[in-house]
């Protein structure tokens, strides 16, 4: 069972979330791959073109006759060794279009949800409430859940206009709906924050949440700030202490070699 970080709807740190059983740890490289191949795929319009010899003007007229000149023979003056001429093998309008079996769709955005977990970079968030939209809210949310200047994903449990709008002017980031995301945009984040309500787990009762990475930061700094205050120690007390003398034990006496005792 993989878990997830917990905040309150003020992006408070509130513990920790258990994911349900569907999120196993199991990544699908191969159905990661293709998912994310189709999605580039059908973001195409195939709608480059260039003209072959057949369809470039002109070139009617063979430019010189064929013997005498000391020239190379030449046909047309549309060829593509001439400028102006048609192209060879150039692009021409097509369709990139790649379709994906619904299983293998469906394997990979799992795989993409472990795969985000397992890093521990998905972010459970109780709700997400905007009366109206206001992008310094998100913005203060996302500083909250240490994602300033990252690319976040945000998904909330139904559509949300103001939600929409209040993340749309901040660059990296997207909101869309829970059913909507897909295995491609799930590996473009670098975090996911989603709504407790579209996941559908279990909050962890007991468990302390762990340090955030600001939360490390302040505590380091208010260690050496409070090291710094402490007095020097005076010279007397750096000098080492005088080592005791040993004392030196009693001779043994020497035992005769015959076996007697001398």
């Amino acid at each position: 069972m993989l878990e997830a970080h917990h905040y309150t709807a003020a992006a408070k740190k509130k513990g920790s979330y258990a994911l349900p059983e569907e999120f196993d740890g199991t990544v699908n490289q191969p159905a990661l791959y293709h998912a994310v191949r189709a999605y580039l795929n059908n973001q195409r319009h195939g709608t480059a073109d260039t003209k072959t010899r057949g369809e470039v003007s002109g070139g009617n007229q063979k430019p010189w006759k064929q013997k005498g000149t000391g020239r190379a023979r030449q046909g047309s003056s549309r060829s593509p060794n001439w400028p102006g001429g048609g192209k060879v093998f150039g692009p021409t309008p097509r369709k990139y279009r790649t379709n994906l079996p619904r299983k293998v769709k469906r394997l990979a955005r799992q795989s993409a949800f472990n795969a985000r977990a397992s890093e521990g970079r998905i972010h459970v968030i109780e709700a997400l409430d905007f009366p109206a939209p206001k992008t310094s809210r998100m913005a203060e949310i996302l500083e909250q859940l240490e994602l300033t200047g990252q690319k976040v994903l945000v998904l909330t449990h139904e559509a949300q206009l103001n939600v929409h709008l209040s993340g749309r002017n901040i660059p990296g980031v997207r909101v869309t709906r829970f059913g909507d995301v897909s295995a491609y945009d799930l590996m473009w984040a670098d975090g996911v924050v989603v709504e407790e309500a579209a996941l559908g787990g279990t909050v962890i009762v007991g468990k302390a949440p762990k340090a955030t990475t600001r939360e490390k930061k302040v505590k380091k700094a208010a260690a050496k700030k409070a090291a710094a205050k402490k007095p020097a120690p005076t010279a007397a007390a750096m000098k080492p202490a005088a080592k005791k003398p040993k004392a030196k034990s009693a001779a043994k006496p020497k035992k005769n070699k015959e076996g007697g005792n001398g």
